[in-house]
């Protein structure tokens, strides 16, 4: 039987996995009664009900040890670790695992990732932040968050700071803006602090909240690429000072002589009841964690794009605002929920039921976290370098990709899966649609039957798990290793049945195997 042929019947298995599998012993889902254990499954279940919309069963704890490392770390459990949750009888052990998640250096190294593809950190173009900037801009981010450094402080720093851009990490947020004219800046600050495309606002209104950032001055200094960013008191508006400084909710502004407009902006963006602030992350926490946002697309809240579940929505922003914009309160608080570990298996019509959060939403890998999975599972690392600009800037071998800190420095695999370019700050620019080019290099390429095929690592998991009296113990070791559970019975089956059937180096089996495990679709996708 050649690897093609095995793929065929493994993945017979696989295929009525996550996405359709209805089976009362599915390894997907655990049947029974769901109650809500907070108020956010309240609102949605309830919702839900008064729509006659039918919601999924509970996730299985397989799933959902899986589903809670991808989404929390970026990182897929050790096979040690989905055996200790999968086998553990604490009824609380979900909570357990979400709170250690939460305090793992891969949390930090995961959502400064996602946060660095929002600032645009990046060291060419279009956006020329240099090697040194990119380093200290990203040290900052990560350090934030690895501290929980409450949002709003994190975003009062981007808005206000002044300084060095080598010193003063934070100024590289206007640094990292494409033009440096103050509408240009005004719209970088709308998409990423307040979730709006303020490209489409009237040009008045613009031009208004641009005002607040037409005192940004900057000059370069003697080292290279170094530029220090301040508050230019001789810069005047646009059109003036009279009427000129406008919030975006239409209330004018009059800065105190000497005072840095950027302050009052930020006091405004800031100020406890504004909803543009806590709605926006809100929304954008909702979105990373179930895949869409309550307002979809996540960045583009407008009168004309309502929220799915307006009570859903002003929940989660009286709870970040009440949490004084403590981000792991509200991760907790979403993993928590019985929404978030709802199976991705539908009761109804799946565009209706991922809609309206009636089921969890499977998506792609992200380009990142993939290649860190099936490094990890073959116990292989990535080479990263990036030959402009001079001196070659080169990554340290065994560097995990979501930790990489320069959009800049990457490798055909991650342009290939969609890593986004970090030009524009939009959630729009990572791209995890599958193509065929991408099918072909993980059926094909030799870069994974290279990882696959020179694994120690797997060599190791397969020495350490053969046993005469556990003659399943491998591929039960390959299965957490890859899939984070245990194979069910039939899976078992066509694995033995092709183990007897094919005389050949059992090396080249277990390749066979893995090769198959890594192209499924339970694989390939959170779920």
């Amino acid at each position: 039987m050649t690897m093609r042929l095995l793929l065929s019947a493994i993945l017979l298995f696989f295929s009525r996995g996550p996405a359709t599998s209805q089976s009362v012993q599915s390894p997907y889902e655990i049947e029974g009664e769901i109650k809500p254990r907070c108020r956010i499954d309240e609102l949605v279940f309830a919702r839900l009900k008064k729509s006659g919309i039918s919601r999924a069963a509970l996730c299985s704890d397989d799933v959902f040890v899986r589903r809670a490392h991808l989404d929390v770390t970026g990182t897929l459990p050790s096979a040690d670790e989905a055996r200790a949750f999968i086998l553990d009888r604490n009824p609380e052990k979900r909570a357990v695992l979400i709170d250690r998640l939460l305090e793992r250096d891969e949390f930090a190294d995961y959502w400064a990732m996602k946060w660095c593809d929002l600032l645009r950190v990046k060291s060419e173009f279009p956006i020329n932040l240099w090697p040194n900037a990119v380093q200290a801009y990203h040290h900052w981010i990560r350090t934030c968050l690895k501290e929980n450094v409450p949002y709003d402080r994190m975003v009062r720093e981007l808005l206000t700071s002044s300084g060095s851009n080598f010193r003063v990490p934070q100024v590289n947020f206007y640094r990292a803006v494409q033009s440096r004219d103050p509408q240009a800046i005004a719209q970088a600050v709308a998409l990423t602090f307040m979730g709006a495309r303020a490209e489409k606002w009237p040009k008045e209104r613009l031009s208004a909240m641009a005002s607040f950032f037409s005192r940004i001055g900057y000059k370069s200094t003697g080292e290279w690429k170094e530029e220090i960013v301040y508050y230019d008191p001789a810069k005047a508006p646009p059109g003036g000072e009279a009427g000129a400084f406008v919030f975006p909710d239409g209330r004018g502004a009059r800065p105190a002589p000497g005072q840095d407009p950027r302050e009052v902006f930020a006091d405004w963006l800031l100020a406890p009841g504004n909803a543009w602030f806590a709605r926006n992350l809100a929304n954008r926490a909702w979105s990373w964690l179930l895949g869409s946002g309550i307002v979809h697309e996540a960045d583009d809240i407008r009168p004309d794009n309502p929220p799915r579940d307006p009570a859903l929505l002003a929940f989660l922003e009286r709870e970040a605002a009440a949490a004084r914009y403590d981000l792991k309160h509200l991760f907790r608080l979403i993993l928590n929920s019985q929404v978030y570990q709802l199976s991705s298996i539908p009761r109804c019509d799946r565009g209706i039921s991922e809609a309206n959060f009636a089921s969890y939403q499977p998506r792609r890998l992200d380009a990142e976290v993939l290649i860190d999975a099936v490094c990890r599972i073959t116990g292989t690392t990535e080479q990263y370098s990036s030959a402009i600009p001079e001196p070659l800037t080169f990554i340290p071998e065994g560097q995990r990709s979501i930790a990489l800190p320069d959009g800049s420095i990457g490798s055909s695999f991650l342009e290939m899966f969609g890593r986004p370019p970090r030009d524009t700050g939009l959630e729009s620019e990572r791209n995890n649609r599958v193509t065929a080019d991408q099918r072909l290099h993980m059926l094909n390429s030799s870069h994974i039957q290279m990882k696959i095929q020179q694994s120690v690592k797997l060599r190791g998991v397969i020495q350490g798990a053969a046993k005469p009296s556990d003659p399943a113990g491998p591929a039960r070791e390959l299965y957490l290793t890859v899939l984070s559970r245990f194979p069910t019975r039939e899976e078992l089956g066509v694995i033995g049945a092709y183990f007897k059937t094919e005389q050949g180096n059992r090396w080249v089996q277990v390749t066979d195997l893995v090769w198959a495990l890594i192209n499924s679709f339970e694989f390939l996708y959170r779920h």
